[in-house]
């Protein structure tokens, strides 16, 4: 702790009496990382962790200042492993930023999604069975891949690798199959994987009435940026799970939205990654021919 306050210390006395660009440049990039670590732990088990990690340091701070030894030392001890704790303890949200910042890279052409050239299809075909599945009451768990690839969680399921379509999914989901029990796994336009075990949720707060699958639609949402959607074979709503939040009682209108916003953002995304340079170039061409006429006038 002594340590930890000698730097903070010569970071405050360097700041006010030599300041340079540089330093609140750094001050800057360290408060939007916070701020990005606070957006994202907000409502997860990891907020709850955060907190106890600031009682820690408050109960270590005022042991020393009371005078209380052995306390003091034991809690100056966990504070010294603490790094290796973090990393155990937060290892899916570490795994997480760093598959986005991976995902993120314009140079990763792998990351794009195999794309069938109607969406509007897809996106009929994932509607009607929904809808269809919520009037029969017959419990699903669908899961929309985004960047982050969901290879550990297919490798748990049946391969399927096959096109979307109002009959597949509700024949995947239809009790007493050998695939209805877990989670589907789409990737695109194609059903990748069946049958798939998630991770179930340790947020708290979730409400009682929710089963087994919301938990895990939660789970999935939590660590990577998939969508997930989810059947209730109990009551037949239909709910949404993405970045740890759970959305409830959509109808048609609300899944074609957040359809039509989960496939054309990709489509967008790939337009923009598949403009050839010529045309690039011509594109630049033609804004400096307009900027020069608009100049003359």
């Amino acid at each position: 702790m002594s340590e930890i306050s000698g730097q903070l210390s010569a970071i405050m006395w360097n700041l006010f009496n030599r300041p340079r660009v540089i330093d609140f440049i750094d001050i800057l990039l360290l408060t939007v990382i916070i701020y990005e670590l606070l957006v994202h732990v907000r409502q997860t088990r990891v907020s709850q962790t955060i907190k106890g990690i600031v009682i820690l340091l408050l109960a270590t701070w005022l042991s020393g200042v009371v005078g209380m030894r052995t306390i003091h030392a034991l809690l100056s001890w966990a504070i010294n492993a603490g790094p290796v704790l973090l990393i155990v303890l937060f290892q899916p949200e570490i795994r997480r930023i760093l598959e986005e910042l991976g995902n993120n890279s314009v140079f990763d052409a792998a990351g794009r999604l195999q794309k069938s050239n109607d969406t509007e299809l897809i996106i009929d075909e994932m509607i009607l069975a929904f809808e269809h599945m919520a009037r029969r009451r017959v419990g699903a768990l669908v899961v929309v891949e985004n960047k982050i690839r969901l290879n550990d969680v297919i490798a748990t399921g049946t391969r399927v690798d096959g096109l979307i379509s109002q009959p597949l999914l509700e024949n995947i989901f239809e009790p007493n199959t050998p695939l209805h029990d877990g989670a589907v796994v789409i990737r695109g336009d194609r059903v990748i994987s069946a049958a798939c075990l998630l991770r179930l949720s340790d947020t708290t707060g979730v409400g009682r009435d929710l089963g087994t699958r919301h938990r895990a639609g939660l789970g999935v949402s939590e660590v990577s940026d998939a969508t997930v959607f989810i059947v209730s074979e109990e009551t037949g709503i239909i709910s949404m799970a993405e970045g740890g939040r759970l959305v409830r009682h959509l109808d048609e209108t609300s899944l074609r939205q957040i359809l039509h916003r989960i496939y054309d953002a990709e489509e967008e995304k790939e337009s923009r990654l598949n403009v050839p340079l010529p045309h690039f170039l011509q594109r630049r061409r033609v804004a400096h021919d307009e900027q020069q006429t608009d100049k003359k006038a």
